[in-house]
């Protein structure tokens, strides 16, 4: 049950700090906060997946795979912005 929460929580902070640097690179307009904030969109997502899988599908369905690609995207996006923005 705490791991559900801890899961969601998770997926939660990755949003809000997406919509934060979304939000501050409206303002500024540095490319390396948009690079951050798809990581971050990134993140959200591979934790939601985290959740799925191991709360509501347990057993059923395997989601291992997409949940590694959408973590492997994420910091790969991260990685780019940090190399070619930087």
């Amino acid at each position: 049950m705490i791991a559900d929460v801890i899961y969601l929580l998770c997926a939660l902070t990755s949003l809000v700090a997406a919509i934060l640097l979304y939000r501050h690179y409206r303002a500024v307009r540095t490319p390396l906060l948009l690079w951050s904030c798809i990581a971050f969109v990134g993140l959200a997502v591979n934790n939601v997946l985290v959740f799925v899988d191991l709360t509501l599908l347990q057993a059923t369905i395997n989601l291992a795979i997409p949940r590694t690609l959408a973590g492997t995207a994420a910091m790969l996006v991260l990685v780019y912005g940090l190399i070619w923005e930087a």
